[in-house]
């Protein structure tokens, strides 16, 4: 346990490509491998908190990894206190913004802030956000699907006790769309949870036609069916049908959510710890999700989703989709459908085996 104020003494980048168990195949594009940067950042009592972000794609690996770098000079004798840390280079950046690149590092450095605050203390993360570690349901989630190639790990998956499984649509056609979703749910049968994410492909028109040829499958809900920046059209598109309407993974910050909540945009929120604030951003979303009563659910980042989640009133489902495992010294575990946050801080360390052996320079 330290009492004394931990001060940060630098931040480490580092970037990897780690392999994932599957490609996830969306309708704009191909997921191959999970282009990584890993951020620990280092305080002169010897406390290190770590987390890592999710590039999308191996082209802004280095700019992130000297964004990190940079900020670490930003934030050298600082002490680590989450809320005054990002409040200041929220300031700081003002002008600029804190949308994209920068956004995700100072989202991703709140999450390390908050494991260095866990580690420290001697909690887990859930802990020092007044909750506990509990089990959260989680779903499945897959690319687009292949009903026979992928039939076995669909399988898997209801073996492993998820109750919900979702699926990449917004094919070259409509009738694919059928014929793929069609299958799925034959095949996990009427009381498993069928998620459907269009990953913004379509315009409005469009989306409210396929959605309605799809509603027969019952989808839990429908993912992102236009723009993520296209409220209204989004707004439209949940008038228009009586499945529930998903999107949020792309806000950024809370007042982000706050525009889409005022916009009327969905019926139940998702929110991507990367995108929102971190650990302290994700709190304020929660406050706003409960208080609209919009159910809120986790995009990736399952670590620290697992403490989020259990402090969010609205609390919905977890997104199990396993980017980072493969450089984790112990990866987070499905057990009977659910995943439990753990700690000291949020419970992650690297192998750094694995770590060098994915690494990109």
């Amino acid at each position: 346990m330290h009492d004394a104020p931990l001060i940060i003494r630098n931040v480490v980048a580092r970037a990897v490509v780690a392999p994932i168990s599957r490609p996830v195949r969306t309708a704009m594009g191909t997921i191959p491998a999970a282009p990584l940067v890993l951020l620990d950042v280092h305080t002169e009592q010897g406390v290190t908190g770590s987390a890592y972000l999710f590039a999308y794609t191996p082209v802004t690996l280095g700019p992130l990894v000297k964004l990190a770098e940079n900020l670490g000079e930003l934030l050298k004798g600082k002490r680590v206190v989450p809320f005054e840390r990002i409040k200041e280079l929220d300031l700081h950046f003002r002008l600029l913004g804190t949308q994209g690149l920068l956004g995700m590092v100072l989202s991703g450095l709140d999450m390390a802030f908050w494991d260095i605050l866990g580690k420290a203390a001697g909690k887990p993360v859930v802990a020092l956000l007044g909750g506990e570690p509990k089990p959260i349901r989680a779903y499945d989630s897959y690319g687009f699907v292949d009903p026979v190639a992928d039939a076995a790990q669909i399988q898997r998956s209801l073996d492993q006790g998820f109750r919900g499984i979702k699926i990449k649509v917004g094919a070259d056609t409509l009738a694919q769309d059928i014929a793929s979703v069609g299958a799925v749910r034959r095949m996990i049968g009427p009381d498993i949870a069928l998620m459907l994410d269009f990953n913004q492909s379509l315009g409005p028109t469009e989306a409210c036609h396929r959605i309605g040829s799809l509603a027969d499958f019952d989808p839990y809900w429908i993912e992102e069916p236009v723009s993520a920046q296209d409220l209204q059209g989004h707004a439209r598109v949940r008038a228009s049908t009586r499945v529930p309407i998903q999107t949020g993974e792309n806000w950024w910050f809370p007042r982000d959510m706050q525009r889409a909540v005022s916009a009327g945009a969905s019926d139940v929120v998702m929110v991507d710890m990367m995108k929102i604030g971190g650990i302290t951003g994700w709190m304020a979303a929660a406050a706003q999700a409960d208080a609209a009563s919009l159910p809120l659910s986790s995009h990736i980042f399952v670590e620290a989703s697992a403490h989020a989640l259990p402090v969010t009133p609205t609390c919905d489902w977890l997104e199990y989709l396993d980017f980072a495992g493969a450089i984790l010294e112990s990866p987070y575990e499905v057990r009977n459908g659910t995943v439990c946050a753990r700690g000291d801080g949020l419970g992650i360390a690297w192998n750094e085996d694995a770590v060098s052996r994915y690494a990109v320079q």
